[in-house]
This record gives structure tokens, C-alpha cells and sequence, in this order.
């Protein structure tokens, strides 16, 4: 089962989370009822529904909870933010409370991880566990920001299909190596159905204006902040190189370090079944069953 629960994130932006496991029996404990909150941040240009997969297994076991951040997904897209650090933290803070997941794991994939450890650090009253999915704690740096400028560019939109959407993402984007089709239903998946075609149902303009809030600056010293254990996953070939990972396991108190074999940047979805292996095992040493 799945349902949309619609949380107030700050300063009133209506968020949609969504939750992947049944509703508590009447006169049932919250927790004994459900397990352990589990809260599922995707990464820019994400939406809830690509943790579908980790959802459902997850909820086997835990009380699991993807949330929509905002400018994506259904979630509200105000036209001028604001969209910088703190708001995200903050609508995660929110989502956490109102949502009585605390003492919360959180799962971040890319900008949701960088959410994640950053509501780590600022609350750790709230965090139990933290899984960090292929985000980098050093700066990328203003020619990275203008790489994704130039590529946002290149997009031959509006897409007449969504096989269109699927074939360029997947095999045509001469960003790519190599043919990669999980990441052309990835991208099928943040798409509408407009009247001349199939455009992104966010705002590149409102996502490089997002990732500018984060892109410039180095992010060691709050990690360092990170009390709860955690466990850091690159994708082989993602764009957490090995060195760096094992650097933040390093900085983090109580880091640990893991890797998925023929994994790319999105490596929940592009391997779901590595993905899962390295992650279970975490939490099943650090969450109550």
C-alpha cells in the first residue's frame, strides 16, 4: 500500500511524502506497529516514487517514507524559493515531526544525502541512522554549475514519447559513456505530458538555482557533526570517487563504507539488487526490529 500525506515544510510549502507500508492496526504502538521511521530523500531532479523499489522492502520491516522536496515531484514549486540549505533541512526537520518518524533513519540519495546529514548534524536528537548514497562533501566548483547550464540546453525538448525521453537519457545524451537505459526511466519518470510534448515536470531554471546553493562550497565540518553510525555508498562508477568516500567514513565518528559494482551515479535504481545488499546489513545492525 502507498499513500500521500501532505506535510507543511517551511515557511508553509506544501510537501507530498508518501508511504510505503500499511496503516498501524487500531490500539496498536506507533513504532511496534510499524518498525523504525525511515525517511528517503532523492537527489536533485528526483521525485519520491525512485525509491519505490527500497521502499517496499523496506517497509517489510520499518515504517518507510519518501518525500517529494519541494520544487519537485508533487510537491508545491514556489517561483522564487526560497531554495537554499536551510529550507531544505528545515521542510526534512518538518517532514521527521510531523510525521512522528523520530528518532528518524535517514536515506539520502545525492542532494538528499547532503539533506540528510546536514539535519544530522543540526538535530541529532532526531537521527538514528544515516545511509549516504554517492554525494560528495567537497565543492564542485562554478565550472561544474555551468556544465549543467549547458546541459539543462542540450535537452531536445519537448519530447514527442516518453520512449523519446527514454532513448535520449538512456542512450543518446552525449554525456554518457555508455548506453545506460535505468537512467532513461529515470528521467521518464520526471516528465509531463504537455500539449506540444513530454517536458520535465520541474524547473530547470528553479534547479540550478537549488544545486548554486550548495555547489560552491565544501561540506566537511558539518559531516563531522554527524554523531549517529553511517554508512557511505559510491556507485563504481558514480561520481563519489572511492578516495573521497573513504575520507568521509574517516571525518564521520562512526562511518562505515560501502560499494556497488556496475553502479553508476543512481545506484539505488540503476542496481537496485547491490544496492540493497550493501545497505540491509547497516540497518539491520543499527535499527530494533
Amino acid at each position: 500500500m502507498v499513500r500521500r500525506i501532505e506535510v507543511s515544510g517551511a515557511g508553509g510549502v506544501r510537501l507530498a511524502a508518501w508511504e510505503f507500508t500499511d496503516p498501524p492496526k487500531a490500539g496498536a504502538g506507533r513504532e511496534g506497529a510499524r518498525g523504525p521511521g525511515v525517511l528517503l530523500l532523492h537527489g536533485l531532479l528526483g521525485r519520491a516514487a525512485h525509491w519505490a523499489e527500497t521502499a517496499r522492502w523496506l517497509s517489510t520491516r520499518y515504517r518507510a517514507v519518501a518525500l517529494d522536496q519541494r520544487g519537485h515531484g508533487r510537491s508545491q514549486k514556489p517561483a522564487e524559493g526560497p531554495f537554499g540549505r536551510s529550507s531544505y533541512v528545515d521542510d526534512a526537520e518538518a517532514a521527521v515531526e510531523q510525521l512522528g518518524l523520530a528518532p528518524v533513519t535517514l536515506i539520502g540519495h545525492a542532494m538528499g544525502a547532503l539533506t540528510a546529514w546536514q539535519l544530522a548534524a543540526r538535530r541529532p536528537d532526531l537521527v538514528r541512522a544515516l545511509v549516504i548514497c554517492d554525494m560528495r562533501a567537497s565543492a564542485l566548483g562554478a565550472a561544474s554549475q555551468r556544465e549543467w547550464a549547458e546541459w539543462f540546453r542540450s535537452w531536445p525538448v519537448p519530447f514527442a514519447t516518453l520512449a523519446d525521453v527514454r532513448k535520449w537519457f538512456g542512450e543518446d545524451d552525449p554525456t554518457l559513456e555508455r548506453p545506460n537505459p535505468p537512467r532513461g526511466d529515470f528521467f521518464a519518470e520526471v516528465m509531463a505530458e504537455r500539449s506540444d510534448g513530454w517536458r520535465p515536470a520541474f524547473s530547470c531554471r528553479q534547479m540550478l538555482k537549488v544545486r548554486d546553493t550548495w555547489v560552491n562550497d565544501a561540506h566537511w565540518e558539518e559531516l563531522a557533526l554527524v554523531e549517529c553510525p553511517t554508512l557511505v555508498v559510491r556507485g563504481l562508477d558514480g561520481e563519489l570517487g572511492r578516495a573521497e568516500a573513504q575520507e568521509m567514513v574517516r571525518v564521520l565518528p562512526r562511518g562505515q563504507y560501502a560499494e556497488v559494482v556496475d553502479a553508476g551515479h543512481l545506484v539505488h535504481y540503476d542496481q537496485p539488487d547491490g544496492w540493497r545488499r550493501a545497505v540491509e546489513p547497516f540497518l539491520a545492525s543499527v535499527l530494533p526490529v
